[in-house]
């Protein structure tokens, strides 16, 4: 397997090492880094500079009782999700850890994905949800050969990692490992290679479609 040739780039790599990334995110970026060790050496790097920085501070004096309160709250709220922390090594599994972890249940014992669960998004695509909540909705997206995706923009950030196959689009060819980074700067049509695709994509905004048809369609369908 080569190694990807598209990467989430320094701001988000920043973003993750940092914890300042939602778990839909978190999770894609950690997917990407199981495959690319230059991504997973620039988080260890930018880690360890946090941490010295840190060191450095000065402590804060804690008022009266700081102690009781912090334990009281955690005894009443819930904590945040862990940030999905990427593998020290590279895989060559199509599903890597974190992204794994994610599967339970959704796996028979041949390490495949169960037919079950799967929703029609249009001919020859679907989608299968593994979260969704107020901030985005991460999900498997497979794709059979030659399948165009409607010409579309951003609401926010869209990360899409490759697992298997691969497409291509307006900004270059994707292959299993890459991560495409989409905005409300970027408008494009992605095309699944012959032999189809399956990707990890977690979507912050939604997607809205462009031209005249796309525009009246998004009155009625929703991604």
């Amino acid at each position: 397997m080569s190694l990807p040739s598209h990467h989430p780039g320094d701001t988000l790599l920043i973003d993750y090492a940092g914890g300042g990334l939602c778990e839909g995110a978190a999770l894609a970026v950690a997917t990407h880094m199981a495959f690319c060790p230059a991504c997973r050496h620039a988080v260890a790097e930018m880690e360890a500079v946090g941490g010295v920085l840190l060191d450095d501070l000065e402590p804060e004096v804690l008022s009266p009782g700081c102690l009781d309160a912090l334990m009281a709250r955690l005894d009443h709220e819930r904590p945040p999700p862990c940030r999905p922390a990427a593998p020290p090594v590279a895989s060559r599994s199509r599903y890597p850890e974190p992204l794994r972890s994610y599967l339970r249940g959704r796996l028979d014992r041949d390490g495949r994905l169960v037919p079950a669960g799967w929703r029609f998004f249009q001919p020859g695509m679907r989608g299968l949800d593994l979260m969704a909540g107020s901030v985005g909705t991460t999900r498997l997206i497979r794709m059979k050969g030659g399948v165009a995706v409607p010409q579309h923009t951003h609401g926010g950030l869209e990360l899409t990692v490759v697992l298997e196959g691969g497409f291509s689009d307006e900004f270059g060819a994707f292959q299993p490992g890459d991560i495409a980074v989409g905005d409300g700067s970027l408008e494009h049509r992605p095309v699944s290679d012959p032999e189809g695709c399956l990707c990890l994509a977690t979507t912050i905004g939604g997607l809205r479609l462009t031209g005249p048809v796309g525009r009246f369609l998004n009155r009625f369908i929703s991604f």
